[in-house]
């Protein structure tokens, strides 16, 4: 959708690296040239999530999230104008979400599970990256940060990785991943996908290099 963006979507599995690389990419690029948009953002409320057979709560499904509000907010970015919404607290009642300022920028980077499974954010994106690694990359990555970041039980990480994160990746994933221009593969790291994409948006999306910096 290239008007006064380039918009560039990322997807992956949980625990692919999705958002360690649109970091990685921003701090690439000059500053002020990139806008992320997470689809963490838009979950819906706890209370307004599915519950499945055994009466656990189920955020790893599309109706999860608030993909029409997602679209909406991007058109916007698009169009020049700024959005402001509260960061997603990943359900800890303790925490106060700050609000978010989004600004529009020549490129924007979003990253989420079902911005490829979703249509009318999908076919908003200029670009569409797939960030891949082995389940049991998946699952280290995750036990990992769930434990430390959002303060979930081993046990209870195992059974949403069996029950919710696995056939959501089978079922609104996977399927998509064709689709995709270009295909990350993240074992050891993603450095040569960041160099790629970074060299890319600098000759097409318009965003200028600093001086004293070549490609």
């Amino acid at each position: 959708m290239r008007r006064g963006a380039y918009l560039v979507g990322v997807a992956g599995g949980s625990g692919s690296g999705k958002t360690s690389l649109v970091r990685a990419l921003r701090e690439q690029l000059p500053p002020g040239s990139v806008c992320v948009v997470s689809q963490d953002d838009y979950y819906h409320p706890k209370e307004q999530q599915a519950i499945d057979p055994n009466g656990k709560v189920n955020f790893d499904l599309p109706s999860a999230v608030d993909m029409e509000g997602l679209a909406r907010d991007l058109r916007e970015l698009v169009a020049g104008r700024s959005i402001h919404r509260k960061e997603y607290t990943f359900n800890q009642p303790d925490k106060e979400p700050d609000l978010i300022e989004l600004l529009p920028a020549p490129v924007i980077l979003v990253e989420g599970l079902f911005v490829l499974h979703h249509e009318p954010v999908r076919e908003l994106f200029d670009l569409r990256v797939f960030i891949d690694a082995s389940e049991g990359a998946q699952l280290d990555r995750r036990l990992r940060r769930d434990s430390r970041e959002r303060g979930y039980g081993e046990a209870e990480i195992l059974y949403q990785w069996e029950h919710h994160v696995l056939p959501a990746y089978r079922n609104y994933l996977l399927p998509y991943r064709h689709l995709c221009d270009l295909h990350v593969v993240n074992e050891l790291g993603f450095e040569r996908a960041v160099n790629v994409l970074r060299h890319h948006l600098l000759l097409t999306a318009g965003v200028e290099e600093p001086l004293g910096q070549g490609l």
